[in-house]
């Protein structure tokens, strides 16, 4: 019987996540076998190292939604006959998974029960890791626990089984995780997991599933569900005391200096990462060559031109804690006073008048760099200080560490399964979302204020959520702001659309920054205007951008409005097919079992 197995991933470098402190034994690379490997720690700790790369997410500014848009839009926003189905990939990939249970099978080869423990706790978080990407790709999929052979044909070739099987498998797999992890490692660092990191896990995917099955009751999305299927409050309440085990008992802290005005950007700029609030982390370092381009996409026009859109910039409250969106005129001001007056953490996040950077020793203001946005909004997150960051190739020389679950994250999970549970007390918020608040100088979120008077601008069908409804309705509100703010492009917003049952939202609030008409704006007040727009002749005019409307740059109506960057394409969604995945068609071909996902045409009769 021949098993599934590549000893090719035992021979792989210790990956960055890998603090340098830590030791690495060398050996022969020639006498590895299947019977003499999986014998030590430092043996495991080599094959399970890609899982962190291969699994976690390290793109910043990677995802669009309908709060960042890229030169080139992703399918997900294109969707309609941009979204076909594959004949194979897509997602449907099993490496990881197949890599997990051959280390789970070999387990039994070392001696040491402690070590035995802990990577079997390992290798169950990214168990449950894994199947929490499939679930919310393709809801059912098959649940594979074991290391496979060649003659299994009857789980090879099986039906998925339901997501509230695999859930619950899930389930068995973090709570293993929780109770064998390490609770923190020798060298304080954050870039392995721990039994809080999967604590966190834990609270994230089941926030996801109770909300998704709250707000998708009934739709076509949750289909093969049985009927002693598990009840969103279910999901919701393990959410809510997962995170609140964490928080009470944990011993991650926010980071705070005492500094709204900056610590917020510190806090993703320093280039090691705090270990008080990451509590699980990417480590990048100089010294080992290992960057990232978070810089280069914020500063430079080759990098994508990742842009926030207006839609993001609306959601933030004023600094004295009331609503931008009920000021008079609030829709059609300019730049500078839109961005005026706002929660600290926007300009932590985007760049402002008065924001200055040196680059490759030019000094620029670059807060309206129109060469390096297309909604007019710059980035600011992310982006290390120009004493760091190495000039010489701003594209990809970053090396600050990024965060893959931060305590920030936590407190809004704990915040909104006990919203959604109804369960919710000022109590509870004064621990959770009023911290963050906190630490930004914000004014406190008040339960009942929030309840007696929920935001137009949240409820709107055009720029909010209107399936939210009941009793907790303006808290449930104000918590997925914070979320807006808070979480800003931390790879979390595609997936809080889908489980909110608010997909069409990718297809509003596309635009940008808002022009009254031609003519030359200076946004710092420095005398010198910093954009020009114009019809006709091209002025003569000191503007460091100067675009000729409809050529250069596309207004919504005509000669004013809103910047419209991507005019020629359109956004869609389907409801009905698209808050799932495809199921590839060499996969259903190979495998009649595989029933694929409603609204997904792939011309097979089975």
């Amino acid at each position: 019987m021949k098993k599934l197995f590549h000893l090719t991933y035992a021979a792989a470098a210790l990956f960055i996540f890998v603090s340098c402190e830590d030791a690495l034994d060398k050996f022969p690379l020639d006498d590895i076998t299947e019977e003499s490997y999986f014998e030590t720690a430092t043996q495991l700790q080599l094959f399970t190292n890609s899982l962190y790369s291969s699994l976690l997410p390290d793109a910043p500014f990677d995802e669009q939604s309908d709060l960042m848009v890229a030169n080139n839009p992703a399918n997900t926003m294109l969707n309609g006959t941009f979204r076909t189905v594959p004949s194979t990939g897509g997602g449907w990939t099993w490496t990881s998974l197949r890599k997990i249970n051959t280390c789970l099978g070999n387990l039994y080869r070392c001696s040491d029960e402690s070590v035995r423990k802990e990577y079997s706790a390992l290798c169950k978080f990214f168990r449950a890791w894994f199947y929490f990407d499939k679930i919310q790709r393709f809801g059912d999929v098959p649940w594979i626990d074991h290391e496979l052979s060649s003659d299994e044909n009857d789980v090879l070739y099986k039906a998925r089984d339901s997501r509230d099987y695999v859930l619950a498998r899930m389930i068995e797999d973090i709570d293993e995780a929780i109770e064998g992890l390490p609770s923190a490692y020798a060298s304080g660092r954050t870039f392995r997991a721990t039994s809080w990191a999967a604590l966190a896990l834990k609270a994230r995917f089941c926030l996801f599933e109770g909300t998704y099955r709250k707000y998708h009751e009934g739709d076509i999305t949750l289909w093969t569900l049985p009927a002693d299927a598990q009840p969103a409050s279910y999901y919701l309440q393990l959410a809510a005391d997962a995170a609140e085990q964490l928080i009470d008992l944990g011993p991650h802290k926010l980071y705070s200096t005492g500094h709204p005005d900056y610590d917020y950007q510190n806090l993703f700029s320093n280039y090691d990462a705090d270990a008080g609030e990451f509590i699980l982390a990417i480590d990048y370092d100089y010294s080992f060559k290992l960057f990232h381009d978070a810089s280069g996409v914020a500063l430079l026009p080759v990098c994508g031109r990742n842009s926030p859109t207006r839609g993001f910039i609306d959601h933030y409250l004023c600094a004295d804690g009331s609503r931008y969106s009920s000021k008079s005129g609030w829709s059609t001001r300019t730049f500078a006073d839109q961005v005026a007056g706002r929660d600290p953490r926007l300009h932590q996040t985007i760049r402002i008048p008065g924001y200055q950077y040196t680059v490759l020793s030019t000094n620029r203001a670059m807060f309206c760099d129109m060469d390096c946005t297309l909604t007019g909004y710059s980035l600011n997150k992310y982006v290390m200080t120009p004493d760091n960051l190495v000039m010489n190739n701003i594209r990809s020389s970053s090396y600050n560490d990024l965060p893959v679950i931060r305590l920030a994250e936590v407190y809004l999970v704990f915040a909104e399964a006990k919203a959604e549970l109804g369960t919710l007390s000022q109590g509870d918020l004064d621990k959770s979302v009023n911290l963050l608040r906190k630490r930004a100088g914000m004014p406190a979120l008040s339960l009942s204020a929030a309840n007696a008077s929920p935001d137009p601008y949240l409820t709107s069908e055009a720029t909010g959520y209107p399936n939210v409804s009941g009793p907790n309705q303006g808290v449930i509100l104000e918590i997925r702001r914070e979320r807006v703010v808070e979480l800003a492009f931390e790879g979390l917003r595609y997936a809080d659309l889908l489980r909110w049952a608010c997909g069409e939202r990718i297809t509003k609030c596309q635009q940008g920054m808002y022009f009254p008409g031609a003519g030359e704006y200076d946004w710092n007040k420095d005398g010198t205007p910093d954009i020009c727009l114009y019809t006709g002749s091209k002025p003569n005019s000191k503007a460091t951008f100067i675009y000729k409307i409809g050529s250069d740059i596309f207004l919504s109506d005509g000669t004013k409005g809103y910047v419209h960057p991507l005019h020629t394409y359109s956004f869609a969604f389907d409801p009905e097919r698209d808050y799932l995945y495809p199921v590839p068609t060499n996969e259903r071909v190979l495998n009649h079992l595989l029933l694929q996902n409603p609204g997904w045409n792939d011309g097979l009769d089975f």
